[in-house]
């Protein structure tokens, strides 16, 4: 967990004024941390309450709490932010504590928390304490189980973290505006015996999606379906982290959807199971081996691997219009359409016209087109090997047998052993090819295997 001195040092965080509280109650709240920045802070061990292992959120952070009389306190400010997407776009949100999604909350199985929301909108609030055991009159909806929260004010929820798993926050109030601008966070209740079902990666993230027109910055909130905007927390590909993995590390990958959709997240190189949903851990006698899970609206879904394979693998939803940027859903289909002749006497009137999608729409990736200022490109990020061409819900799972422990740098491109990456055939096979000894036929020579020592045995708790 991040101390509030470590935090302040390395996150690029500040403690908001509560300023819309009396002075004596202002006095008697914790600080409300903020974050600024985008990119993944990896927290540091628990510096007071029980011992976790705590989680990294991917391009977030987590949130500091402090100790009083036994009960573990934090303090969540809603309130309008502005949160970069990916470099070259910024967006007018609604969030918590400086950003979207708000800082994760972790606690352990059993605390007495107690979380101080200050509600700095425009408008009413509640939180809603996604899949919790709790209180009736703490499950935040607003006009049933409490009144909203006023503008200006600050409500207190207190509770006990009865059951471990992972969780979601978002509003009960107003949700359909407050959830499109952006209101919503993760928490994760940890279990008391640190050991049970322990691994040495373990992320977290939230699907997100929103309708910005080219060139503004807020979203539309009244979109049901048709959005442009698809991300990881907040942040649409190249914008999105990597994720870093020692090989032969056993990963944890915690996915939250609180999107107008399903995501089928698929992962690339590695089977997995699912362990874990919002309802609690999965039976082991109940999981089968997986390479893609679809995650319903409002659900969680913890999937665990085993990182056997090296190299750099693709993390995404795979319906393809979620890894693209502002796309538009009205252009007509122009493959195998000869322009030529309508290019040269449109070019007369528009010198800078360009034909496009004719053979595809991969030139969009590398073509040099004027933008409204603060809007994406529909597909872009580059690759070792040129233009990746992808946008939104895509990631790289970065698996490296020297990452050392504990270590989210990022170890750059994944170098090849030689003869592991697909050529072009010319008409012979190059000097690394090998003759397989099964049918005769030719194949590159293979990667190297795991080496032992980055073999990790399966010895934890639930694992199998």
């Amino acid at each position: 967990m991040i101390s509030r001195r470590n935090f302040f040092r390395t996150a690029g965080v500040a403690a908001l004024g509560v300023g819309l509280v009396s002075r004596v109650g202002a006095a008697s709240l914790p600080d409300a941390v903020a974050a600024s920045g985008a990119a993944t802070s990896p927290p540091p061990l628990p510096p007071s309450g029980r011992p976790f292992y705590p989680v990294v959120t991917l391009n977030g952070w987590s949130l500091p709490w402090r100790m009083k009389d036994g009960v573990k306190e934090f303090h969540l400010v809603a309130e309008p932010v502005v949160r970069e997407l990916a470099p070259g776009m910024k967006a007018r949100l609604w969030g918590y504590n400086g950003q979207s999604p708000g800082p994760t909350i972790e606690v352990v199985e059993g605390d007495r928390v107690r979380i101080f929301v200050t509600n700095r909108l425009p408008e009413h609030h509640s939180v809603h304490w996604h899949g919790q055991r709790l209180p009736n009159g703490m499950d935040g909806v607003s006009g049933l189980t409490q009144p909203a929260i006023p503008p200006g004010k600050t409500f207190v929820y207190e509770f006990e973290a009865r059951r471990a798993g992972t969780f979601m926050y978002h509003p009960h109030s107003d949700e359909m505006v407050q959830m499109a601008m952006g209101m919503y966070g993760f928490w994760v209740t940890h279990p008391k015996d640190p050991e049970f079902m322990r691994v040495d990666r373990d992320y977290v993230f939230l699907l997100n999606s929103f309708d910005i027109e080219p060139g503004s910055a807020t979203p539309k909130v009244n979109t049901m379906l048709d959005f442009n905007l698809w991300g990881f927390n907040s942040r649409v590909f190249p914008g999105i982290d990597s994720m870093k993995v020692r090989q032969g590390d056993r990963v944890r990958i915690r996915v939250g959807n609180l999107t107008m959709t399903n995501h089928p997240v698929h992962l690339h190189g590695h089977e997995f199971v699912v362990t874990g949903t919002d309802g609690g851990w999965t039976p082991p006698a109940s999981r089968w081996p997986e390479v893609s899970v679809d995650i319903a609206v409002g659900q969680m879904r913890a999937i665990e691997f085993d990182a056997t394979e090296a190299g750099d693998w693709a993390l995404h939803c795979h319906k393809s219009h979620h890894t693209m940027n502002a796309m538009g859903h009205n252009v007509p289909t122009m493959i195998g359409v000869d322009h030529r002749g309508i290019a040269e006497k449109i070019n007369r009137l528009v010198p800078d016209y360009m034909v496009m999608g004719d053979k595809g729409m991969a030139d969009m990736a590398t073509m040099e087109m004027p933008l409204p200022e603060n809007t994406l490109p529909m597909m872009t990020g580059d690759g070792p090997f040129g233009s990746v061409e992808m946008g939104g819900m895509f990631t790289v799972v970065k698996v490296r047998p020297d990452q050392k422990p504990g270590d989210h740098g990022d170890p750059g491109w994944y170098r090849h052993p030689p003869g592991s990456v697909a050529y072009e055939w010319t008409g012979e096979l190059p000097a690394h090819a090998t003759q397989s000894s099964a049918g005769g036929q030719s194949m590159p020579a293979a990667a190297p295997a795991v080496p032992p020592a980055a073999r990790q045995p399966a010895r934890r708790a639930g694992h199998h």
